[in-house]
């Protein structure tokens, strides 16, 4: 029998046992996985596409890499990568098995279903074996993991020498008066379109606070050298609405 641990973390801003967790972010992506993409748009007017290119951009993805996306959902990176790198392949992982139903029929649709495979897996303890592949990304996806430290952590063991993590996700704008601009919208209008969308307020009154409870762009940056990568580097998008995290395996 597994031992609770007696640590606490955050769901949004409420603060919950450890355990509790990837139960409950399992619930949340389980009951908005039908309406991801669209809300997506919805929320961002767009622009996390824009964003998901800028990733695309500063990977350079090429023929014949290995690719890990963790927490892939509906396999937005995946596709992605895979249309820029003849040759290359791609494991979408993702802890949610509806998100997963979701990408396989877009890849079915878009005929890279020989290029893809779906797993179910925990980014803190992935059903992989060490230096398997090229690339980790994780979009929009980290700051819902229960121990960020533990994630890196895999991701670190799962490359290869050489190989490279990326992160995208929604970070904190260095203008304080933007920030609270930022702020109003977040809190007042994205719960109100997923109840309008999704039919889902509280799913994304949570993915908003989960949003103001992630480490600033520097303390993400340092969290990463800390799992051991090197080269560490990011680029802000949106003003810092968003931000791109790089890192290599040395």
């Amino acid at each position: 029998m597994t031992q609770e641990s007696g640590r606490t973390t955050h769901f949004g801003y409420e603060d919950i046992p450890e355990e509790e967790k990837a139960g409950r972010v399992h619930g949340v992506f389980s009951n908005v996985a039908s309406k991801y993409d669209v809300m997506n748009d919805a929320m961002s007017l767009g622009i996390h596409r824009l964003w998901k290119d800028a990733m695309m951009d500063w990977l350079a993805p090429r023929p014949g890499q290995r690719l890990l996306d963790v927490a892939g959902g509906t396999g937005d990176i995946a596709f992605r990568f895979l249309k820029r790198a003849p040759g290359a392949t791609a494991v979408v992982c993702d802890m949610t098995e509806g998100m997963l139903v979701a990408g396989r029929e877009r890849a079915e649709a878009e005929a890279m279903a020989d290029r893809l495979d779906w797993v179910v897996g925990d980014a803190m303890a992935l059903p992989f074996e060490d230096k398997t592949f090229d690339v980790y990304t994780i979009s929009f996806g980290i700051r819902n993991v229960t121990r960020i430290e533990d994630a890196l952590s895999e991701a670190f063991r799962v490359l290869r020498p050489g190989g490279r993590l990326m992160v995208l996700e929604f970070s904190q704008l260095p203008n304080p008066l933007m920030q609270r601009a930022y702020d109003l919208y977040s809190f007042n209008v994205i719960p109100r379109m997923g109840e309008a969308i999704a039919g889902d307020r509280d799913s994304y009154q949570y993915l908003v606070e989960s949003i103001r409870r992630f480490p600033a762009q520097d303390r993400f940056a340092e969290m990463i050298r800390a799992a051991g990568f090197e080269n560490v580097s990011y680029r802000n998008l949106s003003f810092g609405i968003a931000a791109l995290h790089s890192g290599w395996k040395i």
